[in-house]
């Protein structure tokens, strides 16, 4: 089994269930945040529908600077609304997919380097970065986005199984 076939139902899992979460995302009180230093409601949704367009752009580039203004898109994307938020998703998330999907293991091994500015932040190999770049960095940006959905009574989605919401 190759690299990416062994990923490929992870990220399904992973996108589904997040999906899920994005869906309970109220249009209304994107600005809400639950404590000064927080990041807003709208803007942590927003962001992490974006990150499974960087699964695309860790497979297609070697590297990718976010502090460059062409890429400043792909680091703060505006909240609009909900409707917009997952079809905004579901095309990343068809995207990423598909070049998951065609990497081949020697793919998975390249060096892929994420830069600020310039200035290099990491350095991993593509399978590394999917997984903590991308993936991990999605469930943790999806767990702080159900903990926001819960301080707004909104109910939560089942995720590795039942919520208080929905059992299952």
């Amino acid at each position: 089994m190759t690299i990416a076939a062994s990923l490929l139902p992870e990220f399904d899992h992973e996108m589904a269930t997040t999906r899920k979460v994005l869906a309970g995302v109220p249009a209304a009180g994107p600005e809400w945040r639950p404590h000064p230093k927080s990041t807003a409601l709208g803007e942590l949704a927003s962001h992490l529908a974006t990150i499974a367009l960087w699964g695309k752009m860790t497979l297609e580039r070697t590297e990718l600077d976010l502090g460059v203004p062409e890429n400043a898109k792909l680091a703060r994307t505006p909240f609009t609304t909900t409707a917009e938020l997952l079809e905004r998703f579901d095309s990343y998330v068809r995207d990423t997919r598909a070049a998951l999907a065609a990497a081949s293991d020697a793919d998975m091994g390249v060096t892929w380097t994420l830069k600020n500015g310039g200035k290099t932040i990491f350095s991993m190999p593509r399978t590394a970065v999917f997984r903590s770049f991308v993936m991990n960095h999605s469930i943790h940006h999806r767990a702080q986005l159900g903990v926001y959905l819960r301080l707004r009574d909104v109910p939560l989605p089942s995720t590795y199984g039942p919520s208080a919401d929905t059992p299952r």
